[in-house]
């Protein structure tokens, strides 16, 4: 088990805390269109200011042109336009700054009020930020007495605001942090068994570390999406024109036949001559016409693989079973997001991420009704691929937190 220093342990009162948080969120016509990632921080915020803490809120918006000369800035990537959204979501007033160090940042504390919280500049257009530089993080620094990482969905980078800012501060995780941690230890490095994983998704090369990595580690390996296309083809199996992966063909067969996981793929799926068709056929696996393409998952294949998420202890899932953006094919994704659902009414543990897993959930109702659902996109399957995420590392490393004893989550 991962032992992080938390916010539990800090005396906070008068002390300005700098809160890296990822507010990297979707707009459309001005409006953000998501709010889960606000939501996600508003525990850290409000247990700050309960005890008479300064919160100063770090984040990037998007990739603009980092640029130390801020009238070059692209104002449109500015943070300006979440500090109304978020004081709504967070229930607190939230001021802007249009900077992230020096003056403008320090009299922007020096007038701050009881009970508001300043929003810095997006993070990025600082060129710093992405080489994570020491100096930078240094300046970053200057204006905090404690650093907390609220932005579990960034901590696969090794960027100055993750990384280089815990050698000048004390670090701390925030409960979002925490709580992404505990569920995706308790369902990889310490899981109950049977452990079970769905993987889908359209490419086997973008998740290949990820295959490897769980079929060492899994039970139940159930591959699903366009990826399952090129394992089925790897059997010698005749996919029509399905999409499929032609040069990761050796590699399928190679952990078809290593794996230490039940590998389960699709054993009957649903076809069409292309995503704009108006009607789907059921075919089993073996018999897919020619000319047709695969996008979904058949029943039967639905119907298996709810019964082995019923023999399981603890489910992982990442990445859809079919072209779920299709009202056409999207009974698939649905109907295992919604046996999810059903598994953590049994007590199963129930984990999913990643952008289209969400997106499926909320397609079939049932986002609050799993176990725990990611919002970390790269750094959940970063996670996932067994890699050493960077801001967990420098939470674990930080010097400044010594005086402490306990860091148990």
């Amino acid at each position: 088990m991962t032992f992080l220093p938390t916010l539990k342990n800090e005396n906070l009162f008068g002390k300005t805390v700098l809160v890296r948080v990822d507010l990297n969120v979707p707009l459309h016509n001005g409006a953000v269109t998501d709010t889960t990632r606000f939501l996600a921080i508003k525990e850290t915020v409000t247990y700050l200011l309960e005890n008479q803490a300064k919160v100063l809120l770090l984040s990037h918006f998007g990739r603009p042109q980092a640029d130390n000369d801020s009238s070059r800035w692209d104002l449109s990537h500015s943070l300006k336009n979440l500090a109304t959204p978020l004081e709504e979501i967070l229930g607190c007033s939230v001021q802007f700054v249009n900077h992230f160090t020096g003056p403008a940042v320090n009299q922007a504390l020096a007038a701050l009020p009881p009970q508001t919280v300043l929003l810095l500049e997006n993070i990025r257009f600082a060129p710093g930020e992405e080489a994570n530089q020491p100096a930078f993080a240094a300046q970053l620094a200057e204006n905090a007495d404690l650093y907390v990482n609220e932005a579990f969905s960034c901590s696969h980078r090794a960027h100055a605001s993750i990384e280089a800012i815990t050698h000048y501060l004390p670090s701390v995780a925030g409960f979002h942090f925490e709580k992404e941690v505990t569920y995706l230890e308790k369902c990889l490095s310490h899981p109950h068994h049977p452990l079970v994983a769905i993987i889908g998704g359209s490419k086997v090369s973008t998740k290949l570390e990820l295959l490897t990595n769980l079929c060492q580690k899994v039970d139940t390996l159930i591959i699903g999406g366009a990826m399952a296309n090129t394992f089925l083809a790897a059997q010698g199996i005749d996919i029509g024109d399905s999409l499929f992966e032609p040069n990761l063909l050796p590699i399928a067969r190679d952990i078809l036949e290593t794996s230490q996981a039940t590998i389960f793929l699709p054993e009957d799926v649903i076809t069409a001559i292309d995503l704009n068709d108006t009607q789907g056929f059921v075919q089993p696996i073996h018999s897919v016409s020619a000319g047709c393409k695969i996008f979904d998952i058949g029943p039967h294949t639905i119907q298996k693989i709810i019964s082995i998420l019923g023999t399981a202890q603890t489910i992982v899932w990442n990445g859809p079973l079919g072209a779920f953006e299709y009202a056409l094919f999207e009974q698939g994704t649905v109907a295992i997001a919604k046996a999810l659902s059903d598994c953590t009414q049994q007590g199963i543990l129930t984990v999913a991420g990643g952008g289209d897993t969400i997106s499926a959930l909320k397609m079939a109702g049932v986002t609050d009704r799993l176990s725990y659902v990611s919002t970390a996109g790269g750094a959940f399957l970063e996670w996932l691929e067994g890699k050493e995420l960077p801001g967990i590392k420098a939470l674990l490393k930080n010097t400044k937190n010594l005086e402490f004893s306990d860091y148990s989550l």
